[in-house]
């Protein structure tokens, strides 16, 4: 069964380098690297998300109780570069930033491995997170990229939102397992309350 990111029950530096001047931390507005939609409101899936800021890397992870597989999976995330350097500063995402989740299958047999699981060349899934203010009610929006071409825009109906919303470490963004952003946010006190009364009930 695949399990995707955004709604089981839900959230390397880029060739050229653009730096985000202290001023213009909590905006990318003039950034090559923007979020570019299609006439019907669908996102272009950014294909060179893979040079972009790594982030993370998760194993068969759910937010469901009751979620189950029949393989392992690996979710890889990645941010564009002028977002990270904006987090740097301020500890929080400017407009325009851009979060992609790749879903590769998890093999255990090749090469010399015999034990744990590495990644593989098969990708079950991509989908991406935009703030984009002007654009989104709530700020940021939800798109499924299965094919790697375009991003479905996935409706504000759908519990991803909600979810991210409520359970979000830093402006509804699953931060808490980013591990070097979240000391980060620490630092610049800027978890969410929802987040902090959360860890804090554990």
């Amino acid at each position: 069964m695949k399990r995707t990111w955004i709604c089981v029950g839900l959230s390397v530096l880029a060739v050229a380098l653009v730096t985000v001047a202290p001023q213009a931390s909590s905006n990318i507005e003039n950034s090559a690297k923007l979020p570019v939609y299609t006439p019907d409101g669908n996102l272009k899936f950014p294909t060179q998300y893979r040079e972009w800021v790594y982030l993370t890397s998760g194993v068969d992870m759910s937010y469901s109780p009751n979620m189950s597989m029949d393989h392992s999976m690996f979710d890889n995330v990645f941010v564009n570069p002028e977002a990270y350097r904006a987090f740097l500063q301020t500890g929080t995402w400017p407009d325009k930033t851009m979060l992609v989740l790749e879903a590769r299958m998890a093999g255990s047999k090749g090469s010399i491995n015999k034990t744990g699981h590495f990644q593989t060349g098969e990708i079950m899934g991509r989908e991406v997170h935009v703030k984009d203010a002007s654009r989104f009610t709530g700020k940021w929006a939800f798109f499924n990229a299965d094919d790697g071409v375009t991003g479905k825009l996935l409706p504000r109906e759908m519990d991803c939102y909600s979810c991210h919303e409520q359970h979000g470490a830093v402006d509804t963004t699953f931060v808490q397992f980013y591990p070097t952003l979240l000391e980060i946010a620490k630092k610049r006190n800027t978890l969410s309350a929802e987040y902090v009364k959360e860890e804090a009930a554990k």
